[in-house]
């Protein structure tokens, strides 16, 4: 017999970020008196895009692929070193509060200063649409 296949795993995924957007935003209230709204939103949006598998905690494969996509590759070594400058649960992975605590510089590290130098090489959004109308005046 053909066992019976899930169709659903769009909206079970879906269930599973919810989740950890509500989780999250429970750690970020426990800050909501050192840090804005706008702040702890925008470390909200980065950590979950850098927890792939939505477990909650950024783990050596995670914090691997994240300098890979950055350009910045590092030994198994120098990502174990970094998750243990970070890790307060000693489980060898960054939960949501450690990182709000090192990006607030609380706890100095080697990652937030590769987090906060990605985030400044970030492009600005260059204009959509047609190009303006120029002139030979304008042209130096």
């Amino acid at each position: 017999m053909a066992s019976k296949i899930d169709y659903q795993a769009g909206k079970k995924h879906g269930l599973q970020l919810k989740n950890q957007e509500n989780e999250l935003d429970s750690i970020a209230a426990e800050f909501s008196g050192e840090l804005d709204e706008a702040t702890l939103s925008k470390y909200k949006t980065q950590f979950m895009s850098y927890d792939i598998n939505n477990s909650g905690d950024i783990d050596h494969y995670e914090l691997q692929l994240l300098m890979e996509k950055i350009n910045q590759p590092k030994t198994y070594l120098e990502l174990k070193k970094m998750i243990e400058q970070v890790d307060s649960t000693g489980k060898g992975a960054i939960n949501f509060r450690d990182f709000i605590k090192m990006m607030t510089g609380k706890t100095s590290s080697i990652l937030q200063k590769i987090l906060m130098f990605e985030e400044m090489g970030k492009k600005s959004e260059q204009p959509k649409g047609i190009p303006q109308k120029r002139s030979i005046s304008d042209l130096p």
